[in-house]
């Protein structure tokens, strides 16, 4: 039987019960009202009237004229309330009794006798008010017993509805949630067994078909793939850097909370969205989808987003597959990756304003030493001895280092800050190696190494900083010297190539390994094994002057075979 079908029977019968309980109890309450109303009306005022006949016939004497009337008031309302049998007669012999007396008020006689006939109309109804007394009584003990069958009958279904109701419903519900937890869970073989012909039993049919189609999803590639994905985005999205992923037409498949929020969009305006659409109205979209099909270095952005200013390192990752059964390995979109450096650019910035600050300050008493060393040079100040001029030239030597390195370091801050002061004129190649060239001829000449600079004819100026460029070419001659052994010979080249024109210093030195020609221009780096008399920031400065130019720079060498530093600036 459906439960629906249960609750509205059981529902439906306690209603009855109930209405008919109330009929029952309104009608034995109507029948008793009506029995007591009788007793009222027919014998209480016949008792009434026949106590105010008394009394009055007690009071009558040959001048009370009032009592007299009295009397006949009541005797007229008890002719008029005749009830019961026998109370007819009674009452005209009272009434025929009265008459008589009104001829002769003084016959005691006659008195007693309408006295005796009072007290057998006021037995009669006491009779008669104690008959029908019994009759309510009967009455309300018939109107008990049949409200308490109906109240006993409404208690039962009532109880019965009560025991059993909640449990027929609230079992299988129970049972239900159970087994819900347990798919939950992941235990797709739950399955739900009652199996009534009500609605609980749809609803297990129904649960147990879900179950199976859950217990045959879960365990076909479809939920794997579909576990891995939902992994692979929780994982991408619990990481600190904002990443993007495009296919190979631009559109975007895939974006972290981390982009979302440096971009200032929400997830549903950017997935599925072409990258290329979104950057003409996102400039940060713009730029970082720049040269995006390019396996380009990790350049640094400067993002700003919620009141301050943040740095990221991007990078483009190409991903690639490589389809089964194929060898060549196939593009199927780009991952950008934006990681966040500003706590390293900071302190980054802190050790420049440091450096700068420091070499600053050793610059005025370096040049002081050199003063004095000057001075003590200077036969006017004495004369000094050997061991003297000796230890002159050391302190000389050692303070024409300190003043080349704080001098490298006050060009770093400078390039590190992005203060690089440019004085773009056109200049003259040859000018520039000859200038370069007399520079470190004093070095040369200890080491005995022959400086020769071959050009080519009619060289075009060049559009560049004649001094930093000097600079550039003066460090990769000092570099080519010390590592160059004593008699040999340094090169000095200059040719016109493509609208540039290309500056090469070439050394006969012990060269370069393979491992470190793409670091020699890193900061702070020195090849190992080789005399670390330097600070390791020439190259990376000269770098930063020739790129900011617009020029380009490198190395050739192979070891044991020397090197060749170079960089090219474009011509007028």
């Amino acid at each position: 039987m459906r439960i629906k079908t249960k609750l509205n029977l059981g529902v439906g019968l306690l209603f009855c019960l109930i209405i008919i309980l109330s009929l029952v109890s309104s009608y034995y309450v109507f029948l008793i009202k009506k029995d007591t109303q009788n007793i009222l009306k027919a014998n209480y005022i016949t008792l009434e009237y026949s106590r105010n006949m008394l009394t009055a016939l007690d009071k009558i004497t040959p001048d009370s004229v009032g009592e007299v009337a009295v009397f006949q008031k009541n005797l007229e309302a008890q002719v008029a309330n005749i009830t019961e049998k026998g109370e007819f007669e009674k009452t005209m012999r009272l009434k025929q009794g009265f008459a008589f007396l009104k001829q002769n008020l003084q016959d005691e006689k006659l008195k007693a006798q309408i006295r005796t006939d009072i007290y057998d109309i006021m037995q009669l109804n006491m009779n008669a008010i104690k008959e029908k007394g019994g009759i309510a009584q009967q009455s309300a003990e018939k109107a008990n017993f049949w409200i308490a069958v109906v109240g006993t009958l409404c208690f039962l279904i009532a109880f019965n509805l009560l025991v059993n109701l909640p449990n027929n419903i609230a079992n299988p519900i129970k049972e239900l949630t159970a087994s819900i937890q347990q798919i939950a869970n992941k235990n797709y073989t739950e399955r739900v067994h009652f199996m009534n012909h009500n609605e609980f039993g749809d609803l297990a049919n129904s649960f147990n078909t879900m179950a199976e189609k859950l217990q045959e999803y879960h365990n076909s590639n479809l939920y794997k793939l579909s576990f891995e994905k939902k992994r692979l985005e929780t994982l991408i999205n619990n990481m600190n850097d904002p990443i993007i992923g495009l296919d190979n037409d631009g559109v975007i498949l895939f974006i972290n909370d981390e982009a979302i929020k440096i971009m200032g969009l929400k997830q549903e305006e950017v997935v599925g969205k072409s990258a290329e659409n979104l950057a003409l109205t996102n400039d940060l979209m713009q730029s970082l989808i720049v040269d995006k099909s390019e396996n380009e270095k990790a350049q640094i952005m400067k993002i700003f987003g919620d009141d301050k200013e943040s740095y990221f390192e991007k990078e483009i990752v190409k991903i690639t597959i490589k389809p089964t059964g194929e060898d060549q390995a196939i593009a199927i979109g780009n991952v950008i990756i934006l990681r966040n450096i500003t706590f390293f650019k900071e302190l980054d910035f802190a050790k420049t304003n440091f450096i700068a600050t420091v070499s600053h300050e050793l610059k005025t008493p370096i040049s002081s030493i050199k003063m004095s060393l000057q001075l003590l040079e200077n036969e006017r100040t004495g004369a000094i001895n050997e061991e003297q001029k000796h230890l002159v030239d050391s302190i000389k030597e050692d303070s024409d280092r300190l003043l080349k390195i704080t001098g490298e370091l006050l060009e770093l801050s400078q390039v590190e800050t992005g203060n690089i002061q440019l004085n773009i004129e056109k200049s003259n190649p040859y000018e520039m190696a000859q200038y370069a060239t007399e520079a470190v001829k004093v070095q040369a000449e200890q080491k005995q190494i022959e400086l020769v600079i071959e050009a080519d004819e009619n060289l075009p100026s060049i559009k560049a900083d004649s001094e930093k460029t000097v600079w550039v070419l003066i460090n990769f001659l000092t570099n080519a010297l010390r590592y160059s052994s004593e008699k040999s010979t340094i090169t000095i080249q200059l040719k016109s190539e493509k609208h540039q024109v290309v500056f090469s210093v070439i050394d006969k030195g012990k060269g370069i390994d393979v491992r470190y020609k793409n670091k020699v221009f890193d900061k702070y780096f020195q090849i190992p094994g080789s005399h670390k008399t330097g600070t390791g920031l020439g190259l990376a400065i000269s770098k930063e002057f020739i790129e900011a130019q617009n020029g380009t720079i490198g190395v050739k060498s192979e070891l044991g075979l020397g090197c060749t530093f170079y960089f090219k600036l474009g011509s007028v």
